[in-house]
């Protein structure tokens, strides 16, 4: 175990549409610059190939801007964590290929981080927020995954339930295309919810067997309502976004805390926590709130410019493994798909 001393690690995170670089000093984080990609906004989702050539545009000018911010050289850092997945190869491939040959010009280690990892570790982030013990319970839910993992140190991580179709974010996101929403649809259905009825419309919550989730049905059935009433009026969307709205964050925050209400009872573990880009919709930290209340958990939720993609989680997540003295190899490649 490496003294932690004036440890300073590059956080590089490229997984999806967010060119993200952070700076991290023995748990703190000095910058975290992150450059968003409007250009997907016209086609209603992420288009593989536009992103990774905005990550090859962002990338250099966003990692000068961190360490600028930072206040520190290059010669000061002591690593460079990236992320090396899952998420789309293209966009993986440019910040690990920044990474490793950084990091190599340095004669520091490059170390590879796992995405959903990351969104964990957060929570180690130091900030004026307390960090759950080990072990705790971390539900992460984003556009892509949807997961209750048991989470016995920095490096042991056990997934108690899965979705076993649509990730949770991805069900927001496409109801919200759907209506014609702009995307991301998530961050649209949270705020139309707000002044919407949540009961004034139901919708199918699947059953699937253990602590797994199914969000496909639901989908379905939201479509299939939606259809069925534009035939009778085609303004229905419109007149009714925020009702639908509602009732679809309803029955999805819903289907999520029954299952994490369960893990914690199945386990006897009382310190719960969220990850994970969703994690920054308002009822669903309200729902772990007032259920961590009833059933007298401790309970986490990271910062919202911690919660997505972001290079912050990807430089704590290194931090723990360089402390660890764990490291990659300048051959690792990225990858699209891997398992936790």
């Amino acid at each position: 175990m490496r003294d932690s001393d004036d440890i300073f690690i590059l956080g590089i995170e490229s997984s999806c549409d967010d060119t993200s670089a952070a700076v991290l000093h023995n748990g703190k984080i000095l910058a975290n610059i992150t450059a968003s990609q409007a250009i997907h906004e016209k086609y209603g989702g992420v288009v593989p190939e536009l992103a990774s050539r905005a990550h090859q545009k962002h990338i250099v000018p966003v990692v000068d801007r961190a360490m600028a911010e930072a206040g520190i050289a290059k010669n000061q850092l002591s690593a460079i964590a990236y992320t090396k997945g899952p998420g789309l190869l293209g966009s993986l491939l440019v910040g690990s290929s920044f990474a490793k040959t950084l990091a190599q010009g340095l004669s520091i280690p490059a170390i590879p981080v796992h995405h959903m990892k990351a969104h964990v570790l957060a929570h180690f982030i130091e900030t004026d927020a307390a960090s759950p013990k080990f072990p705790f319970l971390c539900m992460t839910v984003s556009g892509g995954h949807t997961q209750i993992l048991k989470v016995s140190d920095p490096f042991t991580f056990e997934i108690l339930g899965e979705t076993l179709d649509d990730a949770a974010g991805e069900a927001f996101d496409k109801a919200a295309k759907y209506l014609n929403l702009p995307y991301p649809g998530g961050p649209v259905i949270d705020r139309l919810a707000k002044t919407g009825d949540p009961n004034a419309f139901s919708f199918t919550k699947p059953k699937v067997e253990g602590l797994n989730f199914s969000f496909s049905g639901l989908k379905t059935n939201f479509i299939n309502l939606v259809n069925r009433e534009r035939q009778k009026n085609h303004n229905f969307d419109k007149e009714n976004q925020n009702d639908l709205a509602a009732s679809l964050q309803r029955t999805i925050v819903e289907m999520l805390m029954a299952n994490l209400t369960e893990a914690a009872l199945q386990t006897g573990i009382n310190d719960v926590a969220l990850a994970g880009g969703v994690s920054a919709n308002s009822e669903l930290r309200n729902a772990l709130i007032e259920t961590g209340r009833e059933n007298g958990w401790q309970t986490f939720i990271p910062p919202f410019e911690f919660c997505t993609d972001n290079g912050a989680m990807i430089a704590i997540a290194g931090y723990f493994d360089y402390r660890a003295e764990k490291a990659g190899s300048f051959d690792d490649s990225a990858q699209a798909r891997w398992g936790m």
